[in-house]
């Protein structure tokens, strides 16, 4: 976790604070940036040797106070800042950067325009500034994504047309989903959320008293049944731990799949895991982390199969692409490969017609990529959300369902039952199961 320190370094009298943000990378080895503040104090309000800002023994209090609340207004700023924009250590004047913003904010202007694009570009462009779904500044970089994505599919679609704002009714809607679907080949659930996306820019525009459809809220989007639950059963889950794997980094990732499918969290905080997160509580073994997309901190109870990879060591570091690739391989590799009904990324041509590959493995021509529904041997539709699904709906009916939920982080019973596949029917035979039970005892 990045901490700020303020350090008062000169000779002088009375000098500016220097601010120091310090991190560990992806290897535990820590780093810095470093900078001067605008802030002149003096050396009666500031012990050289303390590095965190601190009252100090002085006539004048009001000062004090208004020097901590300064340095807390910085520390905020510059924390929400390194956290959204996540700089790599090699760029040694990002935080030099950030403090000439911080003192010499651009002033922005209201914007008058009521076209769909500008108000697309709007939320770009002031993406550091939004508030997140935590409640603190910046949205994630997934999300800024996301509304660049939505720019150039609006852009395709309204050729030199120039939608407004008020144009995106219940038809609009309609149109523009079908044109989605049918013509570029999004699947259902891809579409409905481009929907979602434009409904968010419009509702942004009518904040700022642009003119809006009356049917705004009516317009359809939303999210689609996930009938394809792609989870490793138990056996599945025992041939890919007992099967001789040559390759250090198939094992390496075999660690990793293991140890995912025993704590349930997503690809990108599974693969963040420090011996740091390990810790004890009241005698408990668990794990405690803060999940990136949520913002929640959950803390996971360290069963055996966790232990054990504990124990033996952690693995070692993998980017996440790299992860998804070669579980890919891992379990082609092991004999994952029944046939199931999912869907994957597919080249497709001009006519929506799947692109298929020479004998050297390259595309015959040139098209572009989208998720095709079929049924594909298993290896095929294996990536790292594989983990947190196998776990939700193994560990389903062993552990209770609250207790699995603020594992996952699910906020409803209903959430987490679609998630693993599980309907109302499923859980009342769960309920007449465990009734069962009791009555033999």
């Amino acid at each position: 976790m990045a901490t700020i320190y303020f350090l008062y370094r000169s000779s002088r009298e009375q000098a500016p604070l220097t601010v120091r943000l310090q991190d560990h990378d992806s290897n535990n080895k820590k780093f810095q940036f470093q900078a001067k503040t605008e802030l002149e104090v003096s050396k009666r309000y500031w012990n050289t040797t303390r590095h965190k800002k601190r009252n100090v023994d002085a006539v004048d209090k009001s000062k004090i106070a208004e020097v901590n609340t300064e340095l807390s207004k910085l520390e905020n700023y510059l924390l929400t800042n390194y956290k959204t924009q996540k700089p790599e250590p090699h760029q040694k004047d990002w935080l030099k950067r950030i403090l000439e913003e911080y003192y010499n904010p651009e002033t922005e202007e209201a914007i008058t325009s009521d076209l769909i694009t500008d108000w697309i570009q709007n939320i770009i462009d002031n993406a550091n500034t939004r508030e997140n779904a935590t409640g603190s500044l910046g949205i994630s970089k997934s999300r800024i994504k996301s509304y660049q994505t939505l720019m150039n599919i609006f852009k395709q679609y309204q050729g030199r047309k120039k939608y407004k704002v008020k144009d995106v009714d219940i038809k609009f809607g309609k149109k523009f989903l079908y044109w989605l679907i049918n013509s570029q080949h999004y699947s259902e659930g891809y579409a409905k959320k481009r929907i979602d996306d434009l409904k968010t820019v419009c509702a942004e525009a009518e904040i700022n008293d642009v003119e809006v459809s009356r049917q705004l809220k009516k317009v359809k989007g939303g999210k689609t049944k996930n009938d394809y639950i792609i989870y490793l059963t138990p056996e599945e889950l025992n041939k890919i731990e007992k099967t001789e794997l040559k390759s250090e980094s198939l094992r390496n990732v075999r660690k990793w799949l293991l140890l995912g499918c025993s704590i349930g969290q997503r690809g990108g905080d599974l693969l963040k895991l420090t011996e740091e997160n390990f810790i004890t509580r009241n005698g408990y073994e668990v794990i405690e982390l803060k999940q990136q997309k949520t913002g929640k901190n959950v803390t996971i109870p360290v069963l055996p199969k966790t232990k054990e990879i504990f124990q033996q060591g952690l693995p070692y570091k993998i980017a996440i692409q790299n992860f998804n690739n070669e579980l890919k391989i891992l379990c082609k590799v092991v004999g994952i490969d029944s046939p199931t009904k999912g869907a994957k990324i597919a080249m497709l041509n001009a006519k929506g017609e799947i692109i298929e590959k020479d004998e050297k493995g390259k595309y015959k021509e040139k098209g572009y990529k989208r998720k095709i529904t079929g049924v594909y041997p298993k290896y095929d539709l294996i990536t790292s959300h594989v983990c947190r699904r196998t776990f939700a709906t193994n560990q389903y009916g062993i552990i209770p369902t609250p207790l699995l939920m603020q594992i996952t982080a699910h906020s409803t019973e209903k959430m987490f039952l679609g998630y693993i596949g599980k309907s109302a029917m499923d859980y009342a035979q769960q309920f007449a199961d465990l009734h069962a039970k009791l009555e033999s005892l």
